[in-house]
């Protein structure tokens, strides 16, 4: 080792020059400001370094308490959502999700993380939100079953006393029904038999007997008279006519609807024992007119008001006492002509009500409405008593048959269904014809086949139970809008948008 570097480190000496904080005090307190700091200020405000003028201040501790307070609700969240009790049904986690208005499931979902979400939810909005939901939609599904529920009102002291008058003449009348049904179950199966066949040998016979052009514009509805000896047709040129059958001759015009007519129909003891100075028909129109006529003058002999909207049928009672209408304002009505009065304001059909037919017995109404659906309603008790739910389009016909518990619609989905008023049912749907079904008729002695027709412009006869077609009646070069059989089973009698009605009969 060297002298050199065994010898101590030099010490140096340590300037200290005072503080500079003391130095600038006494500069700035002679007043010396050199152009130099005064440029570097300028220059610091002009970059906005430095913010003299605008006095705006940063509270921190505010921030950070703004801050804190975040954190601290969301730990009490937390604390909540550790507390709230989910159900680990999934279902049951789905359905509370659903009520609560959120997805069910999200993508790449599982019944755990659902669970969780369902808590974290109810967290933020509380868990009475779930059951005020719940308390909603039993509310919502209260009041759904409200409108739902067929309601009755209480009617005039004429309408108690007509259920009565009903009630007294449709009795006696079921039970003469039930002895003719009773008196033909007793007849052998084999003379049966050879009866339906006959029967359905004559109906493959029928043929076009006569065709007569009926009016300027479509001929809407066509009925014959009880002693079918007579036919009134009803166009939309507002004019009804009558006409001898079966030459097809023409009687007389019956003028004072100024619209479309939807129906024109005869009173049950017309032409047989009514004298025909009295009512013996009843029409009705598109501006909601119904008319009441007799069989000498052209002219209405009576106007029933009260329709605010399209009544588009008209149908007696079998006593004759009575007359049903139907209208757009999604009701049917019962008149008592005695009274002179509406005793029935019934609605029930959600949409307007097109057709109504009675029961032979004068105790049951049927209605088919816009709404697909069709009704029976007991004239006695005013209780709907069957809801005929199947169709899938608009019920455009309704009939009842003689033998007192089929009934037959017609409909805009092109079929016929037939229903079993005794089981409460729909017992054959006939897929009848291949556009809309405008009308359906039962054979009004026997009910041994029912008569369809539609805007195929063809009308059909099937039989009755079978519901097999037999024969197809094609002629018309239009829609075939009505159709009628007489009393007496000799004619059938159908009217068309070609403006035309046709008689058929069967060879001899």
């Amino acid at each position: 080792m060297s002298d050199d570097e065994d010898a101590p480190p030099v010490k140096r000496a340590v300037i200290f020059y005072g503080s500079l904080e003391e130095k600038e005090r006494e500069r700035l307190a002679k007043g010396e400001f050199g152009s130099l700091g005064k440029d570097a200020i300028k220059a610091a405000i002009e970059s906005g370094n430095i913010n003299i003028a605008g006095g705006d201040t940063f509270d921190i501790e505010e921030h950070i308490s703004e801050h804190q307070a975040e954190v601290l609700a969301e730990f009490e969240r937390r604390k909540r959502a550790r507390q709230i009790n989910v159900s680990t049904d999934d279902a049951e986690v789905r359905a509370c999700l659903r009520a609560l208005g959120e997805p069910v499931t999200l993508f790449g979902e599982g019944p755990a993380e659902r669970r969780e979400r369902l808590r974290n939810i109810l967290s933020v909005v509380g868990p009475d939100a779930l059951k005020k939901s719940k308390k909603d939609d039993e509310k919502s599904k209260k009041s759904r079953e409200e409108c739902q529920t067929t309601w009755y009102h209480e009617g005039p002291e004429s309408l108690r006393a007509a259920r009565f008058w009903i009630a007294q003449y449709s009795l006696p009348r079921a039970l003469t029904r039930l002895e003719e049904e009773r008196q033909y179950k007793a007849i052998p199966e084999a003379s049966r038999t050879a009866q339906k066949q006959d029967l359905h040998k004559r109906l493959r016979s029928l043929n076009n007997f006569c065709s007569q052009i009926g009016d300027d514009r479509p001929i809407s509805f066509c009925q014959f008279s009880p002693n079918s000896k007579l036919l009134v047709t009803a166009s939309w040129t507002g004019l009804c006519k009558l006409w001898a059958v079966p030459d097809c001759n023409y009687i007389r015009t019956l003028r004072g609807h100024c619209t479309n007519v939807g129906a024109i129909v005869f009173h049950p003891q017309s032409t047989i024992s009514l004298d025909e100075k009295d009512v013996n028909l009843a029409s009705c129109a598109a501006d909601g007119s119904v008319k009441l006529w007799n069989l000498e003058s052209d002219e209405p002999v009576a106007d029933i008001e009260g329709h605010g909207m399209r009544v588009a049928r008209v149908a007696w009672h079998p006593s004759g006492r009575f007359l049903g209408t139907t209208c757009y304002d999604h009701s049917w009505r019962l008149w008592d002509l005695e009274v002179q009065e509406e005793i029935l304001h019934q609605e029930g059909h959600s949409k307007g009500v097109y057709d109504i037919a009675f029961h032979p017995d004068g105790s049951l109404t049927g209605t088919g409405g816009l709404d697909a659906f069709g009704r029976v309603w007991d004239l006695r008790t005013g209780r709907c008593i069957m809801f005929l739910e199947g169709h899938l389009k608009e019920i455009y016909g309704v009939s009842f048959s003689p033998n007192g518990y089929h009934m037959a619609t017609g409909s805009g989905d092109n079929t016929c269904k037939v229903w079993d008023i005794r089981q409460r049912r729909c017992v054959y749907t006939i897929p009848a014809h291949q556009n809309l079904v405008s009308g359906v008729k039962f054979q009004p002695s026997s009910g041994m086949y029912l008569l369809t027709t539609a805007y195929d412009n063809t009308a059909k006869v099937w039989t009755h139970p079978g519901w097999s077609p037999v024969k197809t009646l094609a002629g018309h070069e239009g829609k075939v809008m009505g159709v009628d059989i007489s009393l007496d089973g000799q004619l059938i009698a159908t009217c068309s948008y070609d403006r035309t009605f046709k008689l058929w009969m069967a060879e001899q």
